[in-house]
């Protein structure tokens, strides 16, 4: 199975694991949260992008392949992170660091440097609970730079996501049975 990964790309196409182990983002939905990043961030030109939930590296490669300085991609199925290894390859993006790990494991130790956008795009059936935690984590750890943008991709039943200290809500929006979430880090990073 393939997709297409949109944007500056050039419409190459990219492996996703077989079976239903993961859920991807779907390609409006991608497009979307991309249209209001690049409203958020300006210009990608040398940003840090961290892909936590990675699945196929769909979203990181997309931040890179629009101009990121580099990307994290963060998956804890060892299958899975290999084929976001092999579209990084695919693609030829140095830029990309692929790590196999759980997420909440992952955040518990501060990063080199911090990171200016944040995607989570978390098991549907990852409780709201559980996501504050790692967005508290995320802050703990000092993982989000000055202002940083913070996305998290949920169910449109669930709830919202519990925002810790140190990041802002700034919108939602809905597409179908998808929310995506939009905070800002209110802390230096």
């Amino acid at each position: 199975m393939t997709r297409i990964i949109a944007g500056a790309a050039g419409g190459r196409r990219l492996s996703t694991p077989p079976g239903d182990a993961t859920r991807p983002t779907s390609d409006r939905v991608r497009e979307a949260v991309f249209s209001t990043l690049e409203s958020a961030v300006g210009s990608w030109a040398g940003l840090r992008f961290l892909d936590m939930f990675a699945g196929s590296g769909a979203v990181g490669l997309e931040a890179v392949s629009r101009g990121a300085a580099h990307a994290m991609l963060v998956e804890q199925h060892r299958r899975t992170a290999a084929v976001a290894r092999g579209n990084a390859r695919t693609l030829g993006f140095a830029a990309v660091e692929v790590v196999t790990a759980r997420a909440e494991v992952f955040v518990q130790r501060p990063p080199a440097q911090p990171y200016d956008v944040v995607f989570l795009d978390p098991p549907y059936t990852l409780g709201n609970d559980a996501v504050g935690e790692l967005l508290g984590q995320l802050v703990a750890q000092r993982w989000l730079g000055r202002d940083a943008v913070v996305v998290v991709e949920r169910a449109a039943r669930d709830a919202a996501p519990p925002w810790p200290e140190g990041i802002r809500e700034d919108r939602a929006k809905r597409y179908g049975e998808t929310v995506v979430w939009y905070g800002r880090a209110s802390q230096s990073g």
